[in-house]
Parts: structure tokens; C-alpha cells; sequence
């Protein structure tokens, strides 16, 4: 089968819904389908007018993608744009973002059988209206997580299917055991407002206050912002072996405060890891835990509740290892063959 993934932008940074389609692409290449990912240099959305590409400009020299591992049988292609000149004819054509359905959704049948991978509800990302129109095209939906599974049910979208996110063990597993974790956190900063990061940092200074011994690292693609209090490691752009080794497996408590995840990559790494997760109930991370079972769960933006969460673990050790082993033994169901699994059935149910 040839199937074409249609990915929004350059992969300039390590973003987790690329990480998705990428571990897929090698996975499905591996069982003997062709596979191209498309990366366009502009994207000229339909929604926001007519604008015109200048086709006399340079395209950017694609990206050196040093942070994800990528087969070299597939096809990664980079094109100026998403117009239909630049697609290949294929049997199965994958949307991997809302903007990226408005597209798909007008190719021809030739480009092959319309699917939409939905990671998240894009309302952060997009005007809802145009976002939940996409949710409505004639394609076959798959989102990763069952809130997202809800919100389309709740929408009455059709041809939707629910198959959750995995984990490549094999990458992300405990060097240091859980029983000999310091008193130290581990957070994402983004400056996507959506993710929480302001939350996170005045939940780490309130905890601080209580366990002023508490250390805190944390991580991202963008330059250290001078809201990180200082005291506080920020590394930027960590390698594969740096975020497992010094970071995940360095800390004992990883601290999601976002305040919507389609699934929640990072956190699930992290517990994979070995971490103890404190969390936003952000969405998808209730696929994956159970308050105060294997995670601790509070509303998004209250970072008291979430510096509470801190001090709880970082002062109960037994509470701490057993959350994180609760949370290990759960992510075991998480593996790429099972969802792949699930995701090359569903490709091969709907091509003809």
C-alpha cells in the first residue's frame, strides 16, 4: 500500500505529533508499505484568503531531523506548498493537522483514501469554528485519545476511530531505579501559553518555599525565558540520550501543568522512565492514569493545587515509588506494534 502522512510545516524542532507520524511511518515501512511524508515550506491556509506563494522564492534547505530516528525508505519529501501538483498519487492520504484536512479534503481521488489523524482539538491553534468544521469532512478520523474520542462523538463527527498513542520502550525505559530518585522535578517549558508553563514555575517557587532542597530542570526548544526562576537548570534541546539519561531518569516527579493535551507525549516518556507524573486533567492524560493511583490530578490552571502535589511526593517516598511503579506497569499497554497494529487494520479496512 502507498501511503502519503501530510505534516503542517519543516520539522524545525522535536514537536510530538511529528514524533507520532514519524514512528508510525517506520513502523509501517518495516511491514512492507511505501511510505512518503510530505513537509510544506508555507502553508497558505484556504481559510485565510487566496494568498500567493511566490513561486520565484527560494525553498528553504530542509531541516537536519537529528532528533528522531527515521527510516531511510521513506520518502521525505519537502515541497514549497500544499497544492496538489506537489502530492503524490498514493492508495491512503493522511491529514495530521486541522489546517492540513482543509487540504486533503479538496485533493482528488487519485492522492488516494482520505484519512485525518486528529492529536488534539486545535481550537489553541486555530478559530474553533474553522477547526471543528474539519472534524466534518468526509474522511475517516483516527484521534488518539478517547477525549478526543468524546468531543467528536459529542460533535456527531462520522468514521471516527479511537487509537491511542505508544511508546517506544526500547527508548524510553528506567536506568536509575525509582527507589534512588533526589527531590527533583522535571518540567516542559513552552511559551505556548496553552502549555502552562507560568502555572508550573509558580507551583515550583510555592513548593520551593515548603522544601527549599527541592530541585527543579527544565526543558525545551526555545531560549531560556527570564520568567525560569533563577536556581533552576534549563537545558535547550536536549538529545534523545540526554532527556532519558539526565533528565527523565534524573528526577524523580515529572510536572505536566498544560491545560489541554490530545494525549500528552512528555508525560508519558517521563513516566516510562520512571517518574511520578503530576498533572493538569488536561485530556488525554486520563488515558493513561488514575488519580491517586498512578498519577496526581488537579484542574488546569491552579498552581496551588499543583504545588500541593508537589510536596506531597517529594515528602512521601512510598507514595512516590508506588505511583511511578503504578504508572509503568500501565504504560506496558502503550507499545507502537498495537497500535500500529490497529492503525495499518483501520488503513486497510477503508482502501479498496
Amino acid at each position: 500500500m502507498n501511503i502519503t502522512f501530510i505534516l503542517p510545516c519543516y520539522p524545525h524542532r522535536p514537536v510530538g505529533g511529528f514524533r507520532i507520524v514519524y514512528e508510525y511511518a517506520n513502523e509501517l515501512v518495516k511491514r512492507g508499505h511505501h511510505l512518503t511524508i510530505i513537509h510544506p515550506a508555507f502553508v497558505v491556509h484556504p481559510a485565510y484568503g487566496n494568498e500567493a506563494v511566490n513561486e520565484d522564492s527560494p525553498l528553504p534547505v530542509p531541516p537536519v531531523i537529528n532528533w528522531q530516528n527515521i527510516d531511510q525508505r521513506i520518502e521525505m519529501k519537502f515541497v514549497p506548498y500544499l497544492g496538489e501538483e506537489f502530492i503524490p498519487d498514493a492508495d491512503a492520504i493522511i491529514a495530521t493537522a486541522w489546517y492540513t484536512a482543509d487540504y486533503v479534503n479538496q485533493y482528488s481521488d487519485t492522492k488516494g483514501v482520505k484519512f485525518y489523524l486528529i492529536q488534539s482539538h486545535e481550537i489553541w491553534d486555530g478559530p474553533e469554528e474553522l477547526v471543528n468544521r474539519t472534524w466534518h469532512y468526509p474522511m475517516h478520523k483516527i484521534v488518539v485519545s478517547k477525549w478526543l474520542l468524546n468531543i467528536g462523538e459529542k460533535m456527531k463527527a462520522d468514521s471516527i476511530i479511537y487509537i491511542p498513542n505508544a511508546i517506544d520502550h526500547g527508548k524510553f525505559h528506567v536506568t536509575v531505579p525509582i527507589e534512588q530518585r533526589p527531590k527533583k522535578v522535571a518540567m516542559l517549558f513552552s511559551n505556548q501559553e496553552i502549555k502552562g508553563a507560568s502555572d508550573g514555575l509558580k507551583a515550583i517557587v510555592l513548593a520551593k518555599k515548603e522544601i527549599p532542597e527541592l530541585e527543579v530542570v527544565c526543558f525545551g526548544v526555545s531560549r531560556r525565558n527570564k520568567i525560569i526562576p533563577k536556581g533552576i537548570k534549563y537545558i535547550r534541546n536536549p538529545s534523545q540520550k540526554q532527556l532519558v539519561e539526565e533528565i527523565y531518569n534524573g528526577c524523580s516527579i515529572y510536572l505536566c501543568p498544560s491545560w489541554i493535551e490530545g494525549w500528552g507525549l512528555p508525560s508519558t516518556e517521563a513516566m516510562a522512565c520512571g517518574c511520578a507524573l503530576i498533572s493538569t486533567k488536561n485530556g488525554g492524560v486520563e488515558d493513561f492514569t488514575e488519580h491517586n493511583k498512578s498519577a496526581l490530578l488537579s484542574p488546569p490552571k491552579d498552581p496551588r493545587k499543583l504545588a500541593d502535589h508537589i510536596i506531597r511526593l517529594a515528602n512521601d517516598d512510598q507514595l512516590r515509588i508506588q505511583m511511578a511503579k503504578n504508572g509503568l506497569e500501565t504504560l506496558r499497554q502503550f507499545n507502537y506494534k498495537h497500535s500500529t497494529d490497529l492503525f495499518e487494520d483501520y488503513l486497510l479496512s477503508k482502501v479498496k
